[in-house]
């Protein structure tokens, strides 16, 4: 990995007569997935990340004595676009499938969902409304046309198409663990995207999901993919934060200024940041481009990690719909990697998805895992607080922006009015949730779209179909 470590910091200038030399702001997956294609190109690429690490959300932690994923992830077969990056690092191949079970916790009693008659057992709903809920589910996994979804809320949809008592039971706690009250603003296609991927899933009809995972968990991934950049060229910069781009007066390049005072000079620089983040970074945007980045509302997210003697349930995954829980769902990781990963213990993660201004993200940790845990007492009969070998809390501000009323209309461009300089970021993926596969997706083809797009040419660029 390379570094700078100099008391002096010249000014590095790109030498014209030799390939161009590219920024990437940002080292997540959507960054480095950037610059492996950019490098592919023929470019010359430097990476720099504010953290520690390159990684960003898919970025693993230490948990006691176990060094596993900060946040829960997993792949589906149809994940075409992050199978064919793990087929390029030799990783493709040692993905493991694995068939999951799927559980439901309403009205204070735990359920399983896992297979057509669990579901036509379930006791919450009456016959017709479960028909109408798999009738929703099937119709929302067909449809391909999200753009009118966009126009129309998710709440008079889901109304519609299952029912006011299936909506009030079911689909609307499912939303606000989600989204909070922001669900009011969000448009059908959210939920759309999630029932198309998850649906995905299924091997056939409702009956077993399969989800995979690679060996060593993204630790694995990350290493092999940073140890490819650095074989194709990279210049990697970690613990380095960007705080400002500047047009050169005596140059067509771009000055890069971090938080130490250096500065150095390419000729293009693409952001992968947050929307919010981009729009400190250039003082030259526009004003409607300003507005546009900082009008992208993003969830944030509380994520506790738990390493446990003794699992909690069979399920994967656990939904939740009763308020006083103060989580959003229970995945159980240790339900589909294998325990030996764990070293024969048990990974659970309790996510708590927020508005990235929630006072819960000032809240000590302390009072969180005595929050979390009291919780789980209450779920689950069995559990014992001794069974705790290791607690941590992951927060993130900025991990998904909310797909609103009309939302691609309102997208900030991808190329900016500031020439040679690009933003690239989670906000672009406008008919997907987000993701590690729509991520990969997601710089696929904007690499391309930017590479044969080198400027602007109107204030108002449209933002190409991911």
């Amino acid at each position: 990995m390379q570094t700078t470590a100099s008391a002096v910091h010249p000014v590095m200038r790109p030498n014209n007569s030799e390939r161009p030399r590219w920024a990437v702001i940002g080292g997540g997956m959507l960054g480095m997935t950037t610059a492996h294609r950019l490098l592919q190109a023929g470019n010359d690429v430097t990476i720099f990340e504010s953290a520690p690490a390159l990684g960003g959300l898919a970025s693993p932690w230490e948990l006691g004595d176990l060094t596993w994923d900060r946040h829960y992830h997993v792949t589906l077969r149809s994940d075409s676009a992050l199978r064919s990056l793990l087929a390029e690092l030799g990783l493709e191949s040692d993905i493991r499938w694995v068939p999951t079970k799927t559980g439901f916790y309403t009205d204070g009693r735990l359920y399983s969902l896992s297979n057509a008659a669990e579901f036509l057992a379930f006791p919450p709903l009456r016959l017709t409304d479960k028909l109408r809920l798999a009738a929703t589910i099937v119709y929302a996994s067909r449809l391909k046309d999200w753009r009118r979804l966009e126009k129309v809320s998710v709440s008079e949809w889901l109304t519609r198409l299952s029912g006011r008592r299936t909506f009030a039971k079911i689909w609307l706690p499912l939303l606000r663990a989600k989204l909070g009250e922001n669900y009011r603003q969000a448009s059908a296609a959210f939920i759309w995207a999630i029932i198309a991927r998850l649906y995905a899933a299924r091997r056939s009809g409702m009956k077993t999901e399969s989800f995979g995972y690679v060996p060593g968990g993204y630790a694995r991934i990350l290493r092999s993919f940073q140890e490819r950049l650095e074989a194709e060229g990279a210049h990697i910069n970690t613990s380095q934060t960007a705080v400002a781009i500047e047009t050169n007066e005596d140059s067509d390049g771009l000055s890069v200024r971090f938080s130490d005072g250096r500065r150095k000079e390419f000729n293009r620089v693409v952001a992968t940041v947050p929307g919010p983040v981009a729009a400190r970074l250039s003082a030259g945007l526009s004003a409607d481009e300003v507005s546009r980045l900082n009008g992208v509302q993003y969830q944030g997210i509380i994520c506790a990690s738990l390493l446990l003697k003794r699992p909690l349930a069979d399920y994967y995954v656990t939904n939740i719909t009763d308020s006083w829980v103060p989580f959003t769902a229970v995945i159980e990781m240790s339900a589909l990697v294998d325990r030996s990963e764990f070293k024969g213990r048990h990974l659970v993660y309790l996510p708590k998805y927020v508005q990235p201004d929630h006072p819960a993200f000032e809240l000590p940790d302390e009072q969180i895992e005595a929050e979390f845990l009291a919780a789980l007492e209450r779920m689950y009969p069995s559990f014992r607080r001794a069974d705790v070998l290791a607690f941590r809390i992951s927060r993130v501000r900025h991990v998904f922006p909310i797909a609103t009323l009309n939302y691609s209309d309102r997208l900030p461009p991808m190329i900016t009015s500031v020439p040679g300089f690009y933003v690239v970021n989670s906000s672009h993926i406008v008919n997907g949730t987000l993701n590690v596969n729509e991520t990969v997706q997601l710089a696929n083809t904007a690499t391309d779209y930017i590479r044969m797009k080198p400027q602007a040419q109107s204030r108002q660029v449209p933002v190409p179909t991911i």
